[in-house]
């Protein structure tokens, strides 16, 4: 298996297009494309995550493996420590099951989540060949940009069990600005509707349990001044799958450290805020009206007090990067 894996990894990042960026360059011989990264496999944390969605997290926690690097690159993102900065340690495949093992005996956690592994998933689909023969069974979840190829999603059919991919933009022109993918509202809606092909919705809700095993649960994040972008994305959503998708309906939007200090963004003023509670009712109250029936909806006022969002703020400086993990 070995060699030829070792050939599907030549394969894959020789000439890379694994993102629809295509950059089609060498990354064996440490050239980088638009992610960043070389064929090397760098991670920023592993760790046990309480703060996904309820039936991701449950009660032991996610098992959270955040690769450094992004096809996506979102202006604003909350993780530009790794996206933008390339914070992050090298593994090897067999040292993150290592680590997996570790997490499964301190807090016998509920998953395995690649977070924006889109430029690694050659070695996350050998990391989950090893966990097999170690007879590690746990479900397999793929958290994602919404920014894939088809072709992409198609590989991962016998690896991934869960997908948990944004759904950012309905707007090209937003989608130009803010994260240089014109292109994002056709990818995001052709790679969705693969998954869901693939997996069917997130059996948390088709079949009543807790903690979610394998199915499709799509997240939008709202954005300050966009609720147009945001009830399109819900029209969308209802219009293709229909009331029953499950949706994770989030307002945590905060303004970064390189937004704050980047002069290329400084006169897109709603960016250097967060959501108004007005601008959230109306993307809920839209959501509603469609008649969405499963809904998992992260309230503003949750977030009364300047601690309270820092539960969702991390710093990969530190060992832990999110405050909320244990």
């Amino acid at each position: 298996m070995n060699i030829i894996y070792n050939q599907v990894f030549k394969t894959n990042y020789q000439n890379c297009t694994l993102c629809p960026r295509e950059c089609k360059v060498d990354r064996t011989v440490g050239q980088t494309g638009y992610c960043g990264e070389t064929d090397k496999l760098k991670i920023a944390s592993i760790g046990a995550h309480f703060g996904e969605e309820p039936p991701i997290s449950g009660t032991n926690g996610s098992g959270t493996v955040f690769l450094t690097g992004c096809s996506l690159k979102c202006c604003y993102c909350q993780n530009y420590q790794i996206s933008f900065e390339g914070l992050g340690n090298s593994y090897t495949s067999e040292q993150v099951v290592l680590e997996f093992k570790k997490l499964v005996r301190s807090y016998n956690i509920h998953n395995v989540n690649f977070v924006t592994p889109d430029h690694f998933f050659p070695h996350t689909i050998e990391i989950v060949e090893l966990l097999r023969e170690q007879n590690i069974s746990l479900p397999i979840l793929y958290n994602m940009s919404g920014y894939q190829k088809v072709e992409s999603v198609k590989s991962l059919v016998e690896y991934a069990d869960i997908y948990m991919p944004d759904f950012k933009y309905a707007d090209k022109q937003l989608a130009k600005e803010l994260s240089n993918a014109e292109d994002y509202p056709e990818r995001a809606l052709e790679s969705l509707i693969e998954m869901v092909r693939q997996k069917g919705f997130l059996d948390s809700f088709t079949e009543e349990k807790l903690i979610a095993t394998k199915g499709v649960l799509v997240r939008h994040l709202i954005l300050p001044d966009h609720m147009q972008n945001s009830k399109d994305i819900l029209s969308t959503l209802f219009i293709e799958f229909g009331k029953d998708i499950p949706i994770s309906l989030m307002s945590q939007y905060y303004p970064s450290a390189i937004i704050l200090h980047n002069e290329k963004f400084s006169k897109k003023s709603f960016l250097h805020r967060r959501i108004t509670l007005e601008e959230f009712e109306e993307v809920h109250e839209h959501a509603l009206s469609l008649g969405f029936r499963n809904m998992l909806v992260q309230f503003p006022q949750d977030f009364k007090l300047r601690k309270d969002i820092d539960d969702f703020v991390p710093d990969f400086e530190r060992k832990k990067p999110f405050k909320g993990n244990r």
